[in-house]
C-alpha cells in the first residue's frame, strides 16, 4: 500500500511538472520581414541582382559582337584560324549559357550572407523573450502542423527588438 501511495505521489508530481510548461509560437518569417535590417538587405540584394543581370547582358553583347565579326570576316580566315575563332565562339556561348546558373548560385550565397545575421538576431530575441517570459517551448508556426494551445509571442519579440507592433493582417490568427 505504501508503494502505491509513493507511486501515485510521484505520478502527480510528473503531471504537475509537465502542466507548468508554457508553450509559445511565433512566425519567424513575419518577424524577419518587419525587422528594419531586412529592408536594407532587400535593397542591397536588388542592387546585386541588377549588377549580375548587367554582367549577363554584357556577356551576351560580347558574344553577339564576336559572332557578327566572325560571320563577316570568316571568308578572310585560314581554315586553322577559322577553327580557333569558332572554338572561341563556342566557349563564349557556353559561358553565357552557364551564366544564369552561376549568377543564381552567387545570388543565393550573397543572400545567405546578408540574411544570416538578421536571422540570428531574431532567434536571439526569441530565446531572450522565451527565457524572460518563462516559455519552455517556442514553436515556429510555419513548421508546426498540430500543436497544443500556446501563446503568440510575436508582439513580445517585436517589443524586445524595438519594432513598433502593428495590427495583424486578416487570416493571421493563431493556430491552436
Amino acid at each position: 500500500m505504501k508503494k502505491l501511495i509513493v507511486a501515485a505521489v510521484m505520478a502527480l508530481g510528473i503531471f504537475n511538472a509537465s502542466a507548468q510548461n508554457k508553450i509559445g509560437y511565433i512566425n519567424t518569417d513575419e518577424l524577419i520581414g518587419v525587422m528594419p535590417e531586412t529592408d536594407k538587405a532587400d535593397k542591397e540584394m536588388d542592387e546585386y541582382r541588377q549588377s549580375l543581370a548587367v554582367q549577363g547582358q554584357d556577356m551576351m553583347k560580347d558574344l553577339s559582337f564576336k559572332d557578327s565579326v566572325f560571320v563577316k570576316d570568316s571568308a578572310k580566315y585560314s581554315p586553322s584560324m577559322k577553327e580557333i575563332k569558332r572554338k572561341e565562339l563556342v566557349d563564349l556561348y557556353q559561358k553565357v549559357q552557364n551564366w544564369q546558373n552561376q549568377a543564381q548560385e552567387m545570388y543565393n550565397q550573397e543572400a545567405q550572407k546578408k540574411l544570416m545575421p538578421i536571422r540570428n538576431k531574431a532567434l536571439d530575441a526569441i530565446k531572450a523573450v522565451a527565457k524572460e517570459s518563462g516559455y519552455s517551448y517556442v514553436l515556429d508556426i510555419n513548421s508546426v502542423i498540430v500543436a497544443p494551445p500556446g501563446d503568440d509571442i510575436l508582439s513580445l519579440v517585436k517589443k524586445k527588438l524595438g519594432i513598433k507592433d502593428t495590427p495583424a493582417a486578416p487570416g493571421g490568427a493563431p493556430r491552436n
